[in-house]
């Protein structure tokens, strides 16, 4: 298989590399010769979280490194190594256990990282020889890096019609069926919803759906918000708010990500993806405050903003993912700033009808250590939706804004189809090791555990 950036196949003068917890330094300290030991002093290396110290050979050349990583199931852990030492080539010289590599392997691929498609790298990562490079952990990291560029890139780049190109030769490569429903022809196939919000766009919306699998396995569907660019609508944000919103369509990324990696791993499954792809612009033709609109559904809805946007086009997605009797749905949106004022920007807010998918996917979340947090489906909090002239409003009260999103996200969930959603971030807003500013995939690594918890093979 072709290597990601930071890793080699063929390295006949690697450099040796350790890794060290800062609880086992003290014995890799006292293991070592006396130079080692004088050097590694001299420098004020403990093994703390994130260091990294390059160690001198007799002749002035790199003798080799040593890591130092607070949890080495962590694949956040590693994540410094690839620019921390110098751009040559590196060899594993510490026993790690197979989950232990696993780590090291897709932390190294993360903090190799950059998006170059309109700039240039200043320097190479330092590349990791790998033997035999394990398919399913390089299967998770080029997910992660298909969220991490297909956010960054800018919405002229990345529209509605680029997400249906990207689903469309992802589908090809697997075999999977793969429609588009776009402008008008989705009042003919009764998707109003997203035909409402995407209208005003020179860039038609449209529905990308995804079909995959052996009819006989269970139905999985996956539906993501591709809000490719948010204004805001009529209800127009402010220039900060306004900045990213390239990113608002992270949800779709990840349903697409996902998919992609459960079509190439061949979990058993009936996979459907549903990608709502729209720009939420600002025209003639825009939707408006107080309007009453149609869905999917047969729920009238009142637009009390037109900012709430992301619910109304996953409203119809929702619904149609219920047609098709799935075991399980679940979603993907960057839906609500309210999330991140409860949670920040790591931690994704889970919502779910099902106890035990939750569970599932929290306790993945724990193991892989790709965190979520659940959040309660307060149906008291529905009174916030209340409209005097439709079924439901998309927006009321400030109070609770991403349990009323989510709660509004339900009601078009048949009853007694499990279901969860992930209100997403998608982004990083500062550099750290790791974890390069810009677009990031949250809570899709634990989201694939459990689904291949769920869908044993």
């Amino acid at each position: 298989m072709n290597l990601p950036d930071g890793f080699t196949h063929n390295a006949p003068a690697a450099l040796p590399l350790e890794v060290v917890t800062r609880a086992g330094y003290a014995d890799w300290h006292s293991a070592q010769p006396a130079p080692v030991q004088l050097w590694a002093d001299a420098q004020g290396f403990d093994g703390s979280a994130g260091t990294a110290l390059v160690l001198p050979a007799a002749d002035g050349d790199i003798a080799g490194a040593v890591l130092g990583v607070e949890d080495p199931l962590d694949p956040a852990a590693y994540g410094h190594a690839p620019f921390a030492l110098p751009a040559r080539d590196w060899s594993l010289s510490t026993s790690l256990d197979p989950a232990q590599r696993a780590a090291l392997e897709l932390g190294w691929g993360l903090g190799s990282y950059r998006f170059t498609r309109y700039k240039a790298p200043l320097r190479a990562p330092a590349q990791l020889l790998v033997t035999a490079a394990d398919s399913e952990t390089f299967g998770l990291l080029a997910a992660c890096t298909r969220v991490r560029d297909m956010v960054n890139t800018p919405t002229e780049d990345m529209g509605p019609d680029h997400l249906e190109a990207i689903t469309r030769e992802i589908g090809a490569r697997h075999g999977a069926q793969v429609e588009a429903i776009a402008g008008d022809a989705l009042l003919e196939r009764n998707f109003p919803a997203i035909h409402a919000v995407g209208r005003a766009s020179h860039r038609a919306p449209r529905l990308i759906a995804l079909h995959w699998g052996d009819e006989s396995h269970p139905q999985l569907v996956l539906v993501g918000k591709g809000v490719c660019f948010d204004s805001g609508g009529l209800d127009i944000k402010p220039a900060d708010g306004m900045r990213n919103m390239k990113k608002d369509m992270g949800g779709a990324a990840h349903a697409i990500a996902l998919a992609e990696l459960v079509m190439a791993r061949g979990l058993p499954v009936r996979l459907s993806l549903l990608v709502a792809a729209v720009e939420n612009s600002i025209g003639p033709d825009a939707f408006r405050p107080g309007e009453v609109i149609a869905t999917r559904a047969g729920i009238s809805v009142e637009i009390d903003n037109t900012d709430a946007e992301g619910r109304v086009v996953l409203c119809d997605a929702l619904a149609h993912a219920g047609e098709l009797s799935p075991d399980l749905i679940v979603d993907f949106a960057t839906l609500t700033g309210a999330a991140r004022i409860a949670l920040g920007p790591d931690l994704p807010a889970l919502f779910a009808n099902d106890d035990a998918v939750a569970q599932a996917w929290l306790d993945a979340g724990n193991t892989h250590r790709d965190p979520l947090w659940r959040m309660p489906l307060w149906r008291p909090y529905l009174r916030y939706l209340t409209s005097n002239i439709a079924d439901i409003a998309n927006s009321g009260s400030k109070m609770a804004g991403a349990v009323n999103a989510a709660l509004y996200l339900e009601r078009f969930v048949p009853a007694g189809t499990s279901w969860a959603h992930l209100d997403v971030y998608a982004w990083n807003d500062a550099a750290r090791p790791g974890r390069p500013a810009g677009g990031e995939a949250l809570g899709l690594r634990s989201a694939y555990a459990m689904l291949k918890a769920r869908y044993p093979g």
